[in-house]
């Protein structure tokens, strides 16, 4: 069970586009780089300019694009028991989560995702990467492509927060969450995310009708508090979603509205 905050704000938080630049204090989000509508190898000169630079690979049908995101492991500089970690690969099979429907005064049904944990992992980042998008094909039953929420907190470094255990016991988490600048992301299937280094989070939320699958990498060493580390609290730290079914707003025409069809 997870150590329960003793105090925590109330909050109404709105997601926005999960996008390189506005992820950046968190970690990495990864996306390609080139129109989807590509399909023959380009000349490299005729691309715009991104970091890392592309260089051609298989026989110049392929295009790299290297380093996209960190895989970093802090366990031996850092981890109290000083074991060392290896890398890892693991899939998570993500169910869509239970939202809650309100109705406020427009009379217009609404969801919301109650937050109640986050956790972080201390010694090392962590990549979800969503796979078996062909499931999500327009063909058929006309279902749009997964999406998924990014639930993100900042930690207070060198400070102390009081949780309880399910001991009853009063307890101290080190570098605790800051809870009031927690952020959310709505991401699409063809991106992926990368939690940096000890940043706070919350479990994978799956939006829509629809189960995805995500391959995770990331370094653990078997010991359970340096491997994952929890933070749970009460009511009131709520994830506005917007009208029912709609997963994404179109604001300032910077994002486009995400759909399932319900």
């Amino acid at each position: 069970m997870a150590p329960i905050l003793t105090s925590h704000p109330s909050l109404n938080i709105i997601p926005e586009p999960l996008t390189s630049e506005s992820f950046a204090p968190f970690g990495t989000a990864i996306c390609s780089p080139l129109p989807r509508d590509l399909n023959r190898a380009p000349q490299i000169s005729s691309l715009p300019a991104h970091d890392p630079a592309p260089v051609l690979a298989n026989q110049n049908s392929a295009l790299k694009y290297s380093p996209i995101s960190p895989l970093l492991d802090h366990y031996i500089n850092g981890c109290p028991s000083g074991k060392a970690a290896s890398a890892r690969i693991s899939m998570f099979c993500c169910f869509p989560r239970q939202l809650r429907t309100i109705y406020p005064k427009q009379q217009i049904e609404q969801e919301v995702f109650d937050v109640r944990i986050v956790e972080r992992h201390p010694f090392t980042s962590q990549t979800f990467i969503p796979i078996d998008l062909s499931r999500y094909s327009k063909v058929g039953d006309g279902q749009e492509e997964p999406v998924f929420l990014v639930v993100v907190a900042p930690t207070l470094k060198g400070e102390v927060a009081t949780a309880t255990n399910d001991q009853g016991k009063n307890i101290t988490i080190r570098d605790p969450p800051d809870l009031q600048n927690l952020k959310a992301f709505i991401a699409r299937g063809g991106q992926a995310v990368t939690y940096g280094v000890g940043t706070w989070h919350a479990p994978m939320v799956v939006l829509g009708r629809r189960r995805v699958d995500f391959v995770v990498v990331q370094h653990v060493n078997g010991v359970d508090d340096e491997d994952c580390q929890e933070a749970a609290f009460g009511e009131g730290i709520v994830v506005d979603l917007g009208q029912k079914g709609h997963y994404g707003r179109e604001e300032e025409g910077i994002v486009k509205l995400w759909t399932a069809k319900l």
